[in-house]
């Protein structure tokens, strides 16, 4: 009996078995053709079995239809032999010496089953980790796309290139996007000022009120109330002056109008140093290095030498056509601002005072602080500008007169507040009035600003902390504040509001560095202890029996 072969579908069979036997079956066909289907009986001895035409078995074939008739070859058929059919059967094809072969396919092609990879319950499966927004290119790969998106000329047509240039008005190989300078700013600032005005009344983020009106910091905690209170009848609110000093021995001294106070803070004694003329007030006041001498500013010009230990005065220096808002000491030199933009060097050791003269100001000089190291003397004035002058006085005739090193007109009020930081030499900190509000930085050594720092009202003073990278800053309306920032981020450590009930116009801080003294129009003096004195230093001070401010202050009377 001859099995029956189906051939392999098409969309399983590999290019190699297409190429290979491409006639094969055509042949084959061709052959089976001419083969007759008989009944199923086999006859006597013969090996090859014949069917008839009606077998009971096969159910395909109807009884009743006629025999058909055997296919006779045609001329080009091949014709079918037993031993071709052998060969069929197994496969193999021999004609000519040439051997053709079948592949016979049995059963269907089953793919084979795909074998993931196993993992651990612990180990997470592989996920893509790039963004679908944003590019994780190289930067090569990045700048290979841009350099290709640039326009080339050279690749363009040059009259479509130049059309585009004409069209868009950019110029060849130039970005369409780039930065430029700022904008300018508007002329008209009164908007900005009620802003800035405003800018008080609203609570600032990162901050806690308390209900006495202060707001500190949640790192750093400061007494919100002061230590002592002292009354100070007569105190003037006058923004341009100065009224206040502590010396280094302790001893703190306030101008009342036409009176000069001094105040013991180790024995809480109080000692009048004299009466300024008839018809005329104190308007500044300043102690001297050493805390021995007292000099006295008046409104009608002169300058005062008071003797501290004997509460008498040891003479008057005059020649100011106005009056003295600011003293500074440096050795035997006392410095003098007068009210028509002068600077005075008066030498008090000698009868002829007077031994330079410094003009660099177009307003009344409000302003005056010598370094520790009497090298710069630092001047601010109504005319919103801050001065830098060389120090060096020694040999110089009468009349000689000097040239400020650096001058600086970014301030857009008067310049009333000036400190030089204890800790380093070259950082000298100012501070402007109600129409600028701003506290700069400056490098005196080259001459460049720092760092700013934009306040919320005027500021009145500033005073650097010998112990801590901080300084202090004092304001008036609308808020009032007594402000601690921190250097260089000039991050806001802490803020009392309200410290008095007036503008706070005055301030001085103690020989150890932790208490502060402000003055205000309101006349009254306060203690505040904004710093701490560092253990070392505390130790060496109860060792020398120096009972300053440290716990001092408590026993003030």
């Amino acid at each position: 009996m001859m099995s029956y072969h189906p051939r392999t579908p098409a969309r399983h069979r590999s290019r190699s078995d297409v190429s290979k036997t491409p006639l094969t079956p055509s042949l084959l066909l061709s052959g089976l053709n001419n083969v007759s289907i008989s009944s199923p009986t086999k006859t006597g001895g013969n090996k090859s079995s014949k069917y008839s035409v009606a077998d009971i078995t096969n159910p395909f074939i109807s009884r009743s239809r006629p025999v058909s008739p055997v296919k006779r070859t045609t001329s080009g058929a091949i014709p079918v032999s037993e031993a071709l059919q052998r060969q069929a059967s197994s496969g193999v094809i021999r004609k000519g010496g040439v051997e053709s072969k079948l592949d016979v396919v049995s059963r269907d092609y089953v793919p084979p089953p795909k074998q993931e990879a196993k993992r651990s319950r612990s180990t997470p499966a592989m996920r893509d980790s790039r963004d679908r927004f944003i590019t994780n290119r190289e930067v090569t790969e990045v700048a290979a796309t841009l350099d290709l998106m640039s326009l080339n000329p050279t690749s363009t047509s040059p009259g479509h290139t130049a059309r585009l240039v004409a069209a868009t008005g950019v110029p060849l190989n130039k970005r369409v996007l780039a930065y430029h300078e700022a904008p300018p700013a508007a002329s008209d600032t009164t908007l900005a000022q009620q802003r800035e005005i405003a800018r008080p009344l609203y609570a600032r983020p990162g901050t806690l009120q308390s209900s006495s009106g202060a707001v500190t910091n949640r790192s750093r905690k400061i007494a919100t109330q002061p230590e002592r209170v002292l009354d100070a009848p007569g105190m003037v609110d006058d923004f341009y002056l100065n009224l206040l000093s502590w010396s280094v021995l302790n001893v703190v001294a306030v101008a009342l109008s036409e009176n000069t106070y001094i105040w013991k803070a180790d024995t809480g004694a109080v000692v009048q140093m004299g009466e300024a003329p008839e018809g005329t007030y104190v308007s500044s006041v300043d102690f001297s290095n050493d805390g021995g001498f007292l000099g006295v500013g008046v409104g009608t010009g002169e300058v005062e030498l008071w003797d501290v230990e004997t509460g008498q005065k040891l003479r008057s220096m005059g020649g100011h056509q106005a009056q003295v808002a600011a003293l500074s000491w440096h050795g035997h030199i006392l410095s003098s601002a007068c009210g028509d933009g002068s600077i005075w060097h008066h030498d008090v050791r000698v009868a002829r005072h007077k031994v330079m003269e410094l003009l660099g100001h177009s307003g009344e000089v409000c302003g005056l602080k010598w370094r520790a190291d009497g090298e710069l003397l630092a001047s601010g004035g109504n005319d919103n500008v801050v001065n830098v002058w060389d120090g060096r006085v020694g040999d110089v005739i009468e009349g000689s007169r000097g040239v400020a090193r650096w001058t600086k007109r970014n301030h857009t009020a008067a310049v009333k507040a000036l400190a030089w930081c204890p800790w380093q030499p070259s950082l000298l900190a100012s501070g402007g009035g109600t129409n600028d509000s701003t506290v700069h930085m400056w490098n005196t050594t080259t001459g460049g600003r720092l760092h700013s720092l934009k306040t919320p009202s005027q500021v009145t003073s500033v005073q650097w902390s010998p112990h801590k990278k901080e300084f202090l800053t004092t304001h008036g309306y609308p808020t009032n504040a007594i402000m601690v920032h921190a250097y260089p981020s000039l991050d806001r450590v802490a803020e009392i509001r309200d410290a008095h009930d007036s503008r706070v116009l005055f301030s001085c801080v103690s020989p150890t560095g932790d208490m502060v003294c402000t003055g205000a129009g309101d006349e009254n003096l306060k203690f505040w202890r904004i710093w701490e004195i560092p253990p070392a230093k505390k130790k060496k001070e109860s060792q020398e029996g120096r009972g300053l401010t440290g716990s001092g202050i408590l026993s003030l009377r």
